[in-house]
């Protein structure tokens, strides 16, 4: 029998380790750097920097950081280069086990266990796809039911065609991208549906990949049954009532050899949790601070691993600010953790950050629980504003940033009126 190696074990202290090589974790290493933050290690699981976006070949991306329409990997490369040209240290295939609230955090690689001792952590881990499991859909396993995400890395990863006759199950982002991508590639795609009475993805990509190629959307819909053995037959879809539960009568057979699942994302916070970060159940990603620190002191998120963001600049942008914020907390100029209230009145469904210290003015991050019109966004102290923020249309899939000015020591209010 071949011997098999124990790993070396090192042991290894750095200022900030950056949990996560994609968007998140490539801006905030770069603002660091140049911040004059030396220090620095970043731990990417796959073999290359660059997270989702190395799969994500469509363009528009760039438009609000750069000024410039841009497609994923392009996107990922310049923040790739910038690291590269700092010289910025980073380790691929690195699998990160374990972060202790003592800011020690553990990483496998193939050749060695290393033991990082750091200053700070950034979390940026991204998100994950929920699968056919988290909808508990009936009928047997058959193959043919992808997420949108394993879809998208078939055809632009690996050059591999996963479907001909299709079906896809919810009206997010990557789903209606990949409605556009599978009839390029000679697909059929039948419909998607989305249990929603509202499109939960945006705008521009219901315009661009659903009604320039004729792809009906079909709202207040969901799969109810599917059929198949070894391939997947087809599928029943039904009508849904306010409470989502389908409509007995409504059912429809649809013929087809692949359903597509874009049924939202699930911010990747197990490491989180074991480092004793208290969650948010709205976002499914941590408890922030206007400085995007946890609740454990010197933990920092940002980017999908704090809450979904519709765009990848905006994930860039929040990575710039955890930087600052990071790099403040080991000068030792952050003054302590925020722990005011920021407290949601509907239509609001949450906020980033949710608490706060009342010390200087920050941005909030918010969304709504359903499309509003002629809307305007209030954040309140008792009977003082500190912002506010008019809007022609305000929906779910938009997420909505506003400039607060605390003036007290108090809890501060959101709402849309």
């Amino acid at each position: 029998m071949p011997v098999v190696k124990a790993p070396v074990t090192e042991k290894k202290k750095v200022d900030v380790l950056i949990v996560g090589g994609g968007p998140a974790g490539l801006a905030a290493a770069v603002r660091l750097y140049d911040k004059g933050i030396r220090s620095i290690l970043i731990a990417e699981r796959e073999a290359q920097l660059g997270g989702i976006l190395r799969q994500c070949i469509h363009d528009g991306f760039g438009l609000t950081r750069f000024g410039e329409s841009l497609s994923g990997p392009e996107y990922a490369a310049r923040f790739i280069d910038e690291v590269k040209q700092r010289n910025i240290p980073y380790i691929t295939m690195a699998a990160v086990t374990q972060i202790t609230p003592e800011k020690e955090v553990t990483i496998v690689t193939r050749e060695r266990l290393l033991i990082v001792e750091a200053g700070a952590v950034v979390l940026a881990m991204g998100c994950r796809e929920r699968t056919r499991g988290a909808l508990a859909i009936p009928g047997e396993r058959p193959a043919g039911v992808f997420t949108a995400g394993v879809a998208q890395a078939y055809i632009n990863l690996y050059n591999r065609m996963p479907a001909r006759e299709v079906i896809i199950l919810g009206s997010g982002d990557i789903g209606m991208i990949m409605a556009r991508r599978l009839t390029l590639e000679g697909a059929h795609v039948k419909a998607v549906f989305e249990v929603a009475p509202y499109p939960s993805g945006l705008p521009r990509n219901i315009q661009q990949c659903l009604n320039d190629y004729g792809i009906p959307l079909y709202l207040s819909h969901t799969v109810t049954q599917i059929h198949g053995e070894k391939r997947l037959e087809g599928v029943t879809v039904s009508e849904v009532d306010e409470h989502f539960t389908p409509i007995p009568g409504t059912e429809q057979y649809y013929e087809c050899d692949t359903l597509i699942l874009s049924v939202g994302l699930i911010p990747e916070n197990e490491l989180s949790l074991d480092a004793g970060v208290v969650l948010d159940p709205r976002t499914r990603g941590a408890v922030v601070d206007e400085h995007l620190m946890t609740g454990c002191d010197g933990i920092f998120a940002a980017g999908n691993v704090l809450h979904v963001h519709d765009l990848v600049d905006f994930v860039s942008m929040e990575a710039e600010r955890l930087a600052d914020a990071a790099a403040r907390y080991l000068e030792g100029s952050l003054k302590g953790r925020g722990q005011l209230e920021i407290v949601c009145s509907d239509p609001v469904h949450h906020t980033v950050p949710q608490l706060f210290g009342a010390e200087e003015p920050f941005e909030l991050s918010l969304r709504v629980k359903r499309p509003l019109e002629n809307v305007t966004v209030y954040a309140r102290q008792g009977e003082t504003i500190v912002g506010k923020k008019k809007m022609r249309r305000a929906l779910p899939a938009e997420m909505i940033t506003l400039q607060v000015k605390p003036v007290s020591r108090m809890k501060l209010e959101v709402s849309a009126e």
